[in-house]
């Protein structure tokens, strides 16, 4: 447990961002951020049904963990969260993650155990990266239209959310989510030096080439900071496989106990 200012036990954790990406006066910037251990008052949260139901039960359990007031879940760029989120299972239940996944060769339920202290933070490219500022600039490979964009932070993803939501109707009569263009809409900045919203939103929806879009998804995914959710299995005829842990609610009560 970390010295700290409060009258709880805490450990700090560190940033895959680093704190590269927030303004100086941001908490933080220092690429640090220090998290309480998980109390009753936590399984609290993690137990209502009516937060389950609503889906911000994991939302309202990281903010309930977060020491420093000044600290806004909000603010904190997703590969951040993941962070917070790894850091605080593993401070409450320990490393010790048990999942059931389809065996990629026999197709069996298969129960695994992941060790969640060795998930690893995404290597960071630091050069293209200004500090303090959350701001990139590409030129796609076809079009040679210039974009300014920003990494999402966890208000950005609420928000895509809640127009995806508004949209539910409509996703309903046509088959086709719109969570894509949703999502580019909420990051690109400017287009070409125009930062007119009605302007971008023109652009995804009409104008951006589906080669062009690949490459810039695929761009901002190098960017992005991030904790790796991929680890190695070995089969039920040990042959060695990649898959993605799955995150959910069990992913912090993997085992009712009463």
């Amino acid at each position: 447990m970390a010295d700290n200012q409060y009258d709880f036990p805490t450990e700090e954790l560190s940033l895959p961002s680093k704190g590269l990406l927030y303004s100086k006066d941001s908490p933080l910037s220092s690429g640090k951020i220090e998290v309480k251990y998980m109390t009753a008052k936590e399984e609290d949260i993690l137990t209502s049904s009516n937060l389950i139901e609503r889906g911000t039960v994991i939302d309202k359990l990281l903010e309930s963990v977060i020491a420093d007031p000044k600290v806004k879940l909000n603010d904190m760029l997703i590969g951040d969260k993941n962070a917070l989120m790894v850091g605080t299972r593993v401070l409450g239940y320990g490393k010790d993650y048990p999942i059931t996944l389809k065996d990629p060769d026999t197709g069996n339920q298969v129960e695994h155990s992941i060790d969640l202290t060795s998930l690893k933070t995404l290597k960071l490219d630091e050069k293209k990266y200004s500090a303090g500022k959350n701001l990139f600039s590409y030129t796609l490979p076809n079009s040679k239209v210039v974009l300014e964009f920003r990494l999402v932070t966890h208000k950005d993803e609420l928000e895509v959310g809640n127009t995806l939501n508004a949209l539910e109707k409509i996703t309903k009569v046509t088959g086709v989510s719109k969570e894509l263009t949703t999502r580019l809409k909420k990051q690109i900045i400017s287009i070409d030096g125009v930062d007119d919203k009605k302007v971008i939103d023109d652009f995804v929806d009409n104008k951006f080439l589906s080669i062009d879009s690949r490459e810039f998804r695929a761009h901002i995914k190098e960017l992005s900071p991030d904790i790796n959710f991929e680890v190695e299995i070995t089969s039920e005829i040990g042959e060695p496989h990649m898959v993605t842990i799955p995150i959910g609610v069990t992913f912090f009560w993997p085992e009712a106990r009463v």
